[in-house]
């Protein structure tokens, strides 16, 4: 192995590769622990996400990292930095808006005419990433509560990322992220810094309020959550699993949906041909039977 070694004596780079025996292992274990398909073609990108916590780490190669992961030590305190590492998550504030739409114009106002005993409007953000679409929700429905005051809602957003769970906490982002927000929507519910150099943007404390957000596996045999939702939001999180995962993880969160709740999903996904417990709406959008 060939390392080449800085000016203050630490690791700079090293010439090698993840071998294929290696990412099988690895690519195994993502599989079978968090149903995320690793295929061969993901091999290099697996390569350069590993490289920076094998340079954390001072280690010199893949196989040095995979011994060191696989072991109780590993296991005990790598577990989740892997994890951190070796998800992907791409969001934005409104991506794909007809579900808003939907969840504004048709879900809350059928909500409102039907409920009669105070209960709060419950949405849960299966996949919630650094918080970008719990927030967009928490628009709605704070944007709904402005013209109802009696309504009241609970936003639940859940993730398998510690990070990215970490930053939606913050709720902190790049101002150029705003971009699809309406003006009067980013003036009311998010705070611009007062330095002009500082290019970021606080979420409103309207908007995490109602929120609560938690570590979540979807593929664990059981969910440590145990109440039930209006909504359900599980998007561009099943494009990661094989079809047999996807319908196992659509039944476990139908279990938390309530009869006639919402259930959306992205609009790269299908449930076409599943055995799941979900009437077709409209393109992307299903309803608890």
């Amino acid at each position: 192995m060939e390392k080449t070694v800085n000016t203050s004596g630490s690791f700079d780079c090293f010439k090698a590769e993840l071998s294929e025996s290696d990412f099988q292992v690895f690519s195994r274990f993502i599989y079978s622990e968090y149903g995320i398909k690793m295929p061969p073609i993901k091999r290099i990108m697996l390569q350069g996400r590993l490289l920076k916590r094998i340079r954390e780490l001072n280690m010199g190669s893949y196989s040095e990292y995979k011994e060191y992961f696989f072991s109780k030590e590993g296991q005990d305190k790598e577990l989740l930095q892997f994890l951190n590492v070796v998800t992907t998550n791409k969001t934005d504030f409104f991506r794909e808006p007809v579900h808003f739409n939907f969840l504004n114009d048709t879900v809350l106002p059928a909500f409102r005419s039907q409920s009669t005993n105070g209960q709060p409007f419950k949405v849960w953000s299966a996949g919630c990433s650094s918080g970008e679409e719990p927030y967009t929700i928490s628009v709605v429905l704070n944007e709904f509560e402005r013209l109802n005051p009696n309504f009241k809602f609970d936003i639940l957003g859940s993730d398998i990322s510690t990070q990215m769970l970490e930053k939606a906490a913050k709720g902190v982002y790049q101002a150029n992220k705003l971009v699809t927000v309406p003006m009067e929507l980013k003036k009311r519910y998010f705070l611009k810094s007062k330095d002009p150099h500082n290019q970021t943007v606080r979420v409103h404390p309207l908007l995490q309020k109602n929120i609560r957000l938690t570590y979540l596996n979807l593929m664990d045999n059981l969910y440590s959550i145990k109440e039930t939702f209006d909504v359900v939001f599980c998007r561009n999180v099943l494009i990661y699993f094989d079809r047999q995962t996807q319908e196992r993880v659509i039944n476990k969160l139908c279990l938390q949906l309530k009869p006639g709740g919402y259930f959306f999903i992205g609009h790269s996904e299908s449930l076409s041909g599943m055995n799941v417990p979900l009437e077709h709406i409209k393109p992307t959008i299903f309803k608890k039977l």
